[in-house]
């Protein structure tokens, strides 16, 4: 399908009330607030689960390892197959496999077996991200969904701020099992608030699925997921994630053969020609990356020129500004997405270099406030700009490609900070942090521009009978 620039009056693909359209949000919404508490409680659970369980030690961090390389490796293959299948009951079966996994993960006899509970989970959390954004798509036109992710980025954020405190308070109570049931109890309403929604189910498309491809990018992308967040020098031989890497290239090269032969590739390579929609991927993935290296550097940073509880305050001042900024954003967004957006990832990038001559206490806390104020007010901006593009029938495949370039970007970000900071220090982190946030500052304003006078080239849709019934 050839795809141009999404009209901003182009209709969804399925026509429901406000308020069956609401109830779609609000089951997206329940099952986003899963996702920040299921990674932050993962890890804040692996040194008690690993001292409670027999198994050895080393399978400790794969429980977070296995969770994330899963959902990075499922999420194509997930957003391609929502837009085939029934949206609503996609998602559903996603969440229910989170909850179901969550409580078998408290009764997990081993290590072993929790491991392979989590990578279970990540698959069941592909399914929901995908079907989730799937079904949303296909029920809000794109003039409504930078509001719609305006309330996606005030879930996220919220639960990215409160999730390491909930976290603890759930160890607290009940020790490490009660991380894992809490998220699969809110996956379980999730599911529930589906009951009695339409199916939302596409017509199914005329070309083959592309199953070959679809197998080859997630094992490309799991084991180098896997790798980099194995890292090197620590714990792990460094021959395990060079593998990994291999493996990943080698799977890499064997996806572009295969994708030059396919008429319908995996890879919707055809989003990826949008200029807006690939820089503000990059944009989010910029961002994030900005976030976690912060999360990691700052109270180091802290630490070093503060008594006191100055590492929670700056984790604070990073997170607390992405709970209660989103709406805003959201509204900023209608006018100002592109300088919104170019601006915080600069104004990131200068505040890495100030601290690269000071690190005054004052400096530091007043970096932290400006980095999470850039994060805030940009927290879902790019996905709904990026997704205003996507066609309502595709929505699940662009959805799903968004999530795994900012993931990735993410996940190359964080590694190649920690690389640096284990021979130059903190600041250093945040210094590649900054350059990889000007460098798309920089993509971001060559690719976009706002839009002019003349027509907007439209997308061929299929009609409302050709997509099938409600």
């Amino acid at each position: 399908m050839a795809l141009g620039l999404l009209p901003s009056r182009s209709a969804p693909l399925f026509t429901l009330s406000v308020r069956r359209r609401r109830r779609v949000l609000a089951a997206a919404l329940l099952s986003d607030a899963v996702f920040p508490l299921a990674i932050t409680g993962a890890t804040a659970a692996v040194p008690e689960a690993t001292d409670g369980l027999p198994g050895p030690a080393a399978l400790g961090p794969w429980t977070v390892l296995a969770y994330n390389g899963l959902f990075a490796a499922a999420l194509l293959l997930a957003g391609a197959t929502a837009d085939r299948t029934a949206r609503t009951r996609f998602f559903a079966a996603g969440n229910l496999v989170v909850a179901a996994t969550g409580l078998l993960s408290a009764l997990a006899p081993g290590l072993p077996a929790l491991v392979a509970l989590r990578a279970v989970a990540g698959l069941g959390a592909a399914m929901c991200a995908a079907g989730g954004s799937s079904m949303v798509l296909a029920v809000h036109p794109p003039g409504e969904r930078r509001r719609v992710y305006g309330y996606v980025g005030a879930v996220l954020g919220g639960g990215l701020a409160l999730g390491p405190v909930v976290a603890q308070g759930l160890m607290a109570v009940g020790g490490w099992p009660l991380v894992f049931v809490v998220p699969g109890a809110v996956a379980a309403l999730a599911a529930l608030a589906t009951l009695g929604l339409p199916g939302l189910r596409g017509g199914e498309p005329a070309e083959g699925f592309d199953r070959a491809g679809a197998v080859l990018f997630g094992l490309a992308v799991a084991a180098a997921v896997t790798a980099f967040g194995l890292g090197f020098g620590g714990a792990v031989p460094w021959w395990v994630p060079v593998c990994l890497l291999l493996a990943a290239t080698a799977c890499a090269t064997a996806l572009v053969r295969v994708e030059r032969r396919v008429p319908a590739p995996v890879i919707p390579l055809d989003l990826l020609r949008i200029p807006a929609y690939r820089a503000y991927a990059v944009a989010t993935g910029a961002l994030m990356g900005m976030l976690v290296v912060g999360l990691t550097v700052f109270p180091r940073l802290v630490a070093g020129r503060v008594l006191g509880p100055g590492g929670a305050a700056v984790v604070l001042l990073l997170t607390v500004p992405s709970t209660v900024l989103p709406l805003f954003a959201a509204r900023l967004a209608r006018r100002w997405a592109r300088p919104l957006v170019t601006g915080a990832l600069t104004v990131c990038a200068v505040t890495a270099a100030v601290l690269q001559v000071t690190d005054r206490p004052a400096a530091l806390f007043a970096a932290a406030g400006t980095v999470g104020l850039c994060l805030g007010l940009t927290e879902g901006v790019p996905d709904g700009q990026a997704l205003a593009h996507v066609p309502a029938e595709r929505g699940g495949a662009g959805a799903a490609l968004f999530g795994t370039a900012r993931m990735s970007l993410e996940t190359l970000t964080l590694s190649a900070a920690a690389g640096v900071t284990t021979t130059l220090g903190p600041a250093a982190g945040l210094a590649v942090a900054g350059t990889v946030c000007l460098t798309t500052a920089l993509l971001l304003h060559r690719s976009t521009r706002p839009a002019g006078p003349g027509p907007v080239p439209r997308v061929p849709a299929r009609s409302a009978g050709e997509a099938g019934g409600r």
